[in-house]
């Protein structure tokens, strides 16, 4: 199991919560038992950082979600491979690729294929995460689009 992108899917469960709720991170933190910074949970959303059980426990409470329901979710996810460490990306594919949704990342492939030599590119989650916000597509969105064929 890739702990990372465990770690990362955890943390997109958790926003996901938040946002439903339509609560800042600030107001999510005021509704905590304990001490946390905003940006302590944006670190935690964002899966850079991991909680305690305790703390897991305290935000799940706070956001009126099961522990043990929000953690077999995050185990579907992964075990179905939404949220890869990385993907291997075939640039000359994605750069002769129609889907209007992709036009940036088409831009960006074809300029990296006339840079490099090597047409196949991992891009790490990060990397994905950004060119989803090129695309103004969600990531998993993006990952979806990268993994299958143009109709």
């Amino acid at each position: 199991m890739d702990g990372a992108a465990y770690q990362r899917a955890l943390g997109l469960e958790l926003r996901r919560l938040r946002l439903r709720r339509k609560w800042t991170r600030a107001q999510l933190v005021q509704r905590l038992p304990g001490e946390l910074s905003a940006q302590a949970l944006a670190s935690y959303e964002t899966g850079t950082r991991s909680c305690t059980v305790v703390r897991f426990v305290e935000l799940c409470g706070a956001l009126d979600a099961s522990p043990h329901d929000l953690l077999e979710r995050v185990h579907q996810l992964i075990a179905h491979d939404e949220y890869p460490a990385a993907l291997r990306v075939d640039l000359h594919r994605l750069a002769a690729d129609e889907r209007p949704e992709l036009v940036p990342a088409r831009r960006w492939a074809a300029a990296e294929v006339a840079r490099h030599s090597n047409p196949v590119r991992e891009l790490d989650y990060p990397a994905l995460e950004s060119l989803a916000a090129l695309c103004g597509l969600p990531v998993l969105e993006l990952i979806r689009m990268l993994r299958t064929e143009p109709a």
